[in-house]
């Protein structure tokens, strides 16, 4: 409940006494009442979250046509809405009213799980992210290990809809995504436990505070030569992870149509969609909570500064995407496993003797309470 507290007081207190002020005339026993109040609360929270990820999403598709319409020497949209901005709502539009269709020999019910299977654990994901100091709609001492497991499920989504599509060149893409989220993730994965090495905790929330502070360390990305090492390779396993180019292999429609939705329009390949920009979205703000101090700035609000260092990080992998090309598949997977891998564990090593000699040094002279 501190989630929404924090952001709106006021409308947070007025909802509370409202639905107190409800339920006293049913005579429930005090306890019962306040965990109903809660369990609304709750499901308010949830609604407020997938609001706003939607919004997110809407804000980044308009934005990324936008940037790619100025690499590109375009205009892009500008008829819809004042500069534009009204295209994604159309086009949501026109996602609901197309027809949806499922080939005859399709295995209907894994064709039609498969888009929600692969959307879901992003959103499963925001729960533990902090937007503000005391902004995590659940904070858990866990938050990393979360957000791992959450987001591996949506490889199987990748694999349901290539297999249930009867289609090759759907299975296909099915096949190169499984193969190309499981090895990008090992390298990511190293990533993370550098930064649970340095923090200390799994806990983004505690994570952020280690990054703060007049005796903390300092944003990780700024912790020679560990962080930057760290984060290159975690922003570029995150693209891979999250199938954006030049990492498209699943869906390079150069090749095989359009990978594992192929088979998929209306409403159905709107999920996929949708979730392309929910994990993009969800490995900047992890990428911003680990490496670029969460929330922390001066002068503006906590939460204003984490959307900030996102975007900045989205448009950073919009640039990437409009610049380089596509990888071959070969290249793919050799660079995952004969480049990021060996530097991710190389790296681990360097990160135990920064925690176990440099930190124990900084806190003799008072650079480091953590």
């Amino acid at each position: 409940m501190e989630f929404i507290y924090n952001l709106f007081p006021n409308l947070y207190d007025w909802l509370a006494g409202s639905l107190h002020a409800l339920l006293s005339g049913l005579n429930l026993v005090k306890d019962a009442e306040n965990a109903i109040v809660a369990a609304i609360m709750t499901i308010i929270v949830v609604v407020v979250l997938l609001l706003w990820l939607v919004l997110m999403v809407l804000v980044m598709i308009w934005l990324e046509r936008k940037v790619a319409a100025r690499v590109q020497d375009r205009v892009g949209p500008n008829r819809v809405g004042p500069w534009g901005l009204l295209q994604p709502v159309a086009d949501t539009i026109k996602m609901f009213i197309k027809e949806d269709i499922t080939p005859t020999n399709a295995d209907r019910l894994v064709h039609l799980l498969a888009p929600m299977v692969a959307a879901a654990p992003a959103v499963l994901a925001f729960a533990v992210i902090p937007w503000g100091k005391g902004m995590a709609p659940v904070d858990l001492n866990i938050g990393l290990l979360w957000i791992v497991a959450i987001a591996s499920i949506g490889t199987i989504g990748a694999f349901m809809a290539g297999y249930g599509s009867n289609n090759k060149f759907s299975l296909l893409g099915g096949m190169r995504a499984v193969a190309q989220i499981v090895s990008y993730e090992i390298p990511q994965v190293l990533t993370i436990a550098v930064i649970a090495l340095m923090a200390g905790s799994l806990s983004l929330n505690k994570i952020v505070e280690a990054q703060g502070g007049a005796g903390g360390l300092g944003w990780y990305i700024f912790a020679i030569p560990v962080g930057p090492i760290a984060f290159v390779i975690y922003y570029i396993s995150a693209l891979a992870e999250v199938v954006r180019a030049p990492f498209d292999l699943p869906e390079a429609e150069s090749e095989i149509v359009a990978g594992y939705h192929t088979e998929y329009s209306g409403l159905k390949w709107g999920f996929f969609y949708v979730a392309e920009y929910f994990n993009f979205f969800l490995v900047c703000c992890v990428a911003v909570t680990l490496f670029l101090g969460g929330w922390q700035g001066p002068f503006l609000p906590p939460y204003v500064w984490f959307i900030i260092k996102v975007y900045a990080l989205v448009i950073l992998g919009m640039w990437i995407r409009m610049t380089w090309p596509r990888f071959r598949v070969d290249q793919l997977m050799g660079f995952a496993w004969k480049v990021l891998v060996p530097i991710g564990l190389v790296n681990i090593i360097l990160a135990s003797l920064f925690v176990t000699y440099a930190i124990p040094a900084l806190k003799q002279f008072g650079l480091f309470q953590y």
